[in-house]
């Protein structure tokens, strides 16, 4: 268990306001990181943060747009300055729009270029530049960015989603070469998390029986349920243990890799 303990590090999460994100900030905290939340949700974002401080964390929340590079400016600022240091950054924050492929509206699909690509891109970018030597934390570190199953599998009426996800992890092992290269100490995985009954996850599934491909939302649960393995839906507490995993010293000699946190459902 030792190995799994994150004593002494500094954590930003993005997203980290509710579902996923919540838990995975949650989960660094318990395994003794101080954490960071990164939203747009300012006002919950602030009360997360307060219930993991209740707990004994050390906890701040920072408003951030990943989509705006002065929003990363600041939020790294922040996190430097609250919590002392910067060496994990889970690149959490993303929005899933369904569509059919007939039915894509050009708009909803750069809004979801934006975030999910853009804007991780633009967390290694800034993880990147204060982590390495001679950067503002310059401690080297570990970024764990947020895929999905959706890059794994071809599920209908998210190939935009999938798309974005797919690009998560090409980012994923190119900046993990990067960083590998050019000394900068700081490894970089993603994981691909299967469908977790979060809010995002049961809009889905009420999303694709709008679009007609399933008769309600349980038959779109139980479709997933019954190609996965595992057989059951993912839990958040699931994708929550994988990051502290990655971000760990039991994951000292992993980079470029893709963890699937999926049940089977990818394989």
């Amino acid at each position: 268990m030792q190995k799994f303990d994150l004593s002494g590090r500094k954590a930003l999460v993005t997203g980290g306001a509710r579902g996923l994100g919540e838990g995975m900030a949650q989960a660094l905290a318990a395994a003794g990181a101080s954490v960071m939340i990164g939203d747009v949700l300012a006002s919950l974002g602030r009360e997360t943060a307060g219930k993991l401080s209740a707990g004994g964390a050390k906890v701040g929340f920072v408003q951030l747009d990943v989509t705006k590079e002065e929003d990363w400016d600041a939020a790294v600022q922040a996190t430097i300055d609250t919590l002392g240091g910067f060496d994990i950054l889970v690149n959490n924050a993303g929005i899933e729009i369904t569509a059919l492929v007939a039915d894509i509206d050009a708009g909803e699909l750069r809004r979801m270029l934006d975030v999910n690509i853009v804007g991780t891109a633009l967390g290694m970018k800034h993880a990147f530049r204060a982590m390495r030597p001679r950067g503002a934390a310059g401690k080297g570190g570990a970024v764990v960015n947020i895929s999905s199953v959706a890059a794994t599998i071809a599920f209908p009426a998210i190939a935009g989603y999938s798309a974005t996800k797919s690009a998560v992890d090409r980012l994923t092992r190119v900046g993990a070469m990067e960083a590998g290269k050019l000394g900068y100490g700081v490894r970089v995985n993603c994981i691909y998390p299967g469908l977790v009954p979060t809010e995002m996850g049961m809009k889905l599934a009420g999303d694709v029986v709008a679009a007609g491909l399933f008769a309600s939302p349980d038959a779109a649960v139980n479709s997933i349920i019954e190609q996965t393995p595992a057989g059951r839906l993912g839990e958040v507490g699931d994708m929550a243990d994988a990051v502290v995993f990655l971000c760990s010293d039991a994951a000292r000699f992993i980079t470029g890799a893709g963890l699937p946190v999926d049940g089977g459902m990818g394989m």
